[in-house]
């Protein structure tokens, strides 16, 4: 297991930053959730280059480090996608101890409003006094990203006006050059 731990603390972040996500829009509630993961990605946490079996073989432990830290997380896959199982007892220990992750909860707030434009999210960004970095993006798929230079939330932004609002989506860098935008 010691060769796993830091990909096991890496997806742990990753998972628990995800159940803040969603307690942030959906509000909190003891409950199990379900997380998907392409095998890619997994890869990326753990810098290998394993197929889902042998993913799947990593994996057998990672209930057990979870579970002493904030509650059990699960893994099993088909194919190449995998689903974490995350227990109520996740879902409690982000709502009791976790900050709260105040940009999360007012970019959200922001973008759930009417009316919102890219220039609203800029400036949220903005007022969160880090060096910042607004690229256009020319895919199809988004119009801008966002990320933070040299600060711990390594996430892209990736934001799309769509007429009467934006969505937007988080990435680890390694998952955005995995889509070659």
């Amino acid at each position: 297991m010691k060769q796993f731990l830091a990909g096991f603390e890496a997806l742990k972040d990753n998972i628990l930053d995800a159940v803040i996500e969603q307690q942030a829009k959906l509000g909190y509630r003891k409950e199990p959730i379900r997380l998907y993961y392409p095998l890619s990605s997994l890869n990326h946490f753990f810098n290998t280059t394993v197929d889902s079996e042998e993913l799947q073989q990593m994996l057998s432990e990672f209930p057990a480090y979870t579970k002493e830290q904030c509650g059990e997380i699960s893994a099993t896959h088909k194919n190449d996608r995998f689903c974490f199982t995350v227990s109520e007892e996740v879902s409690e220990y982000v709502h009791n101890n976790k900050a709260q992750n105040t940009f999360i909860i007012d970019l959200i707030e922001l973008l759930s409003t009417h009316g919102t434009k890219l220039e609203d999210v800029i400036e949220h960004f903005k007022a969160q006094q880090k060096e910042y970095v607004v690229e256009p993006v020319d895919n199809g798929e988004f119009d801008i990203f966002i990320r933070f230079v040299n600060d711990k939330d390594r996430y892209y932004y990736c934001f799309k006006d769509e007429g009467c609002h934006i969505i937007y989506h988080r990435f680890l860098p390694e998952d955005y050059a995995d889509f070659d935008f």
